[in-house]
């Protein structure tokens, strides 16, 4: 195969398209101007993001690494199926990579799609160290487009990820701008009556929560390709053209709802596989999610692509125009969302959250509303459940199963257009037969806001045995999220498949987010032998406890006993 080195390709469009066979990538030290702020990162190549790397399906791929840093390092591929030594994990995949010295990976490429990569070595990735993959189908695709660009998104801090880390652990809500005021009090008693709006205070006092326990770190500047608001990433189109952006949230901490005001977005990928066409105004995309979207432009105007933050608190901003320097009016971010007790219902029933010493009473007070009447009583608590079902059985969806009805997270389009929910995720060609499945695995989301101290079955990572799956058996994972933060939970090595109750048409993803007081179900085929990565995206949860090793017993040269597959071999179940 033809050997062709990296050029110099950092961030933004790649118009063409290159066949690689092998790159060289350095890890080194950057300086990051978002146009708000400079601060010095880490990068690839020089440059944070670091390059688009461009891959074939079919082909063996040679990536040599050399660690510029003076500290260890690594390189993870989100999303690609490859031997579990290739995954790029210290301490589960490989040592990592020293300072000073080449690491060479070697894999197939075994898929096409949209896909990123970043450190997994502390907090260089929320430092800058991340990219963007382009895979190029063996056949065609089964859409069509004239130009592509990649929107690759993500939340740089002026300060460092151990800085926050710090802060977080010396204060949980040190970055969280957006906390309830005693103006706010008095204007809640206006509206509900002075002691409604004390007792309300109080209850969520009780649960150690407040309101706006929505994102744990603020005050950054989005940023498109590594450009803020004002540099205004600018991807340039002819009238007429149908465009392909490959969005991808490279964020530490960021869920962006995005649009394209004017435009509507038809979603043809998500996470790198193709998925039935949606058409839709607005999307969430969680930490480390990809989308693939077309859009088709037929007037000679500026279009911005605006992405606001799940709590309102920052924005990144773009531009397609026809021609360059020319712009589209920018919105204004919308009023930052308060979670609701809807949202909480589900805490009420677990012991994950440390909610303080509430009593029978406080708890029956929490279901009434401010006349005395029950305002959990006219709720559909089924649509409690991010999956499909009650606990056993394929039931019928709620209407939407991602969100509990009174949520303040439910994500409304800015214009009552259409907004993409995970029910209407459908594959477009299943990669495998619907089965049934071995057995299932509970997984507690848990954590301590006020602590901040984040753990799945109450336990953390460095306190955990791992979870022992056999090669060949299909698990079941359930989610139960026992907190009041969303969680992007990331398989390593394996596709997640994501029950939305459309049995082999369910969606393949790499990435799950599971809202506050869901549950969510997904299930893996265990076909890749080796010890993988599964934690929480959010790079201060993963790093606090939410995270787990997965080890696979077996491999395709075994034979696994059908009461083995059976049984729970180990680990958490």
């Amino acid at each position: 195969m033809k050997k062709r080195m990296l050029a110099a390709l950092f961030g933004g469009l790649v118009s063409m398209a290159v066949t690689a066979a092998e790159y060289d990538i350095s890890v080194d030290r950057v300086q990051i101007d978002t146009g708000d702020f400079v601060k010095e990162g880490i990068g690839y190549n020089g440059a944070s993001p670091g390059p688009i790397l461009r891959f074939k399906e079919g082909e063996e791929v040679t990536i040599n690494v050399t660690n510029n840093l003076d500290e260890m390092t690594s390189i993870h591929w989100h999303g690609l199926i490859l031997p579990f030594e290739q995954d790029g994990v210290p301490g589960i995949s490989f040592p990592g990579i020293k300072p000073g010295e080449t690491f060479t990976y070697q894999f197939p490429i075994v898929q096409a799609g949209t896909y990123w990569f970043h450190s997994h070595s502390g907090f260089q990735e929320p430092n800058g160290a991340y990219g963007a993959i382009v895979i190029e189908p063996e056949g065609r695709e089964p859409f069509r487009y004239d130009r592509e660009y990649v929107v690759q998104l993500t939340d740089k801090h002026p300060h460092s990820g151990d800085r926050i880390m710090r802060n977080l652990k010396m204060s949980a809500d040190y970055y969280n701008r957006q906390q309830q005021t005693v103006g706010d009090f008095f204007a809640e008693s206006g509206e509900k009556g002075f002691m409604a709006a004390l007792q309300d205070r109080m209850m969520w006092g009780d649960m150690r929560m407040m309101k706006a326990d929505i994102e744990d770190v603020q005050g950054f500047t989005g940023l498109i390709n590594g450009k803020g608001p004002e540099q205004n990433w600018t991807g340039l189109f002819e009238p007429g053209e149908r465009i392909r952006l490959r969005f991808i949230n490279s964020s530490a901490m960021t869920y962006f709802d995005v649009r394209i005001p004017g435009l509507e977005m038809t979603v043809v990928q998500a996470d790198g596989n193709n998925v039935q066409p949606v058409n839709v105004d607005e999307f969430r995309i969680g930490v480390a999610e990809t989308y693939d979207v077309i859009v088709r432009i037929k007037d000679e105007k500026a279009y911005t692509i605006f992405a606001e933050s799940m709590g309102r608190s920052g924005y990144a901003r773009g531009t397609l125009a026809p021609e360059e320097g020319m712009t589209a009016e920018v919105p204004e971010l919308r009023e930052a969302p308060l979670l609701t007790m809807a949202d909480m219902a589900g805490h009420m029933d677990h012991g994950g959250m440390d909610h303080g010493d509430m009593s029978s009473d406080d708890m029956a007070d929490m279901n009434r509303d401010d006349t005395g009447g029950d305002d959990m009583a006219g709720m559909d608590h089924s649509a409690m459940g991010h999956g499909s079902m009650d606990e056993g059985d394929g039931a019928s969806m709620p209407e939407d199963p991602f969100y509990a009805k009174g949520s303040g997270l439910v994500p409304t389009a800015s214009n009552g257009g259409k907004f993409l929910s995970y029910a209407d995720l459908k594959a477009q060609n299943p990669l495998y037969e619907h089965r049934e499945a071995t057995r299932e695995i509970e997984l507690r989301l848990t954590g301590n806001m006020e602590r901040y101290e984040w753990s799945i079955n109450g336990i953390k990572y460095e306190d955990a045995d791992p979870i022992v799956l056999q090669y060949g058996e299909r698990v079941r994972f359930k989610f139960v999220n026992e907190t009041m933060m969303t969680h992007p939970m990331h398989l390593h090595g394996m596709w997640s498949i994501l029950d939305v109750g459309e049995g082999k048409w369910n969606p393949l993803k790499h990435v799950i987010s599971v809202a506050p007081a869901t549950t969510v179900y997904m299930e893996t085929e265990v076909d890749a032998p080796g010890e993988w990565a599964f934690h929480c995206h959010l790079s201060y949860h993963a790093a606090s406890g939410m995270f787990r090793k997965i080890v696979v017993e077996g491999g395709p040269d075994s034979t696994v006993a059908e009461g083995k597959q059976n049984g729970t071999p180990g680990g958490e179940s």
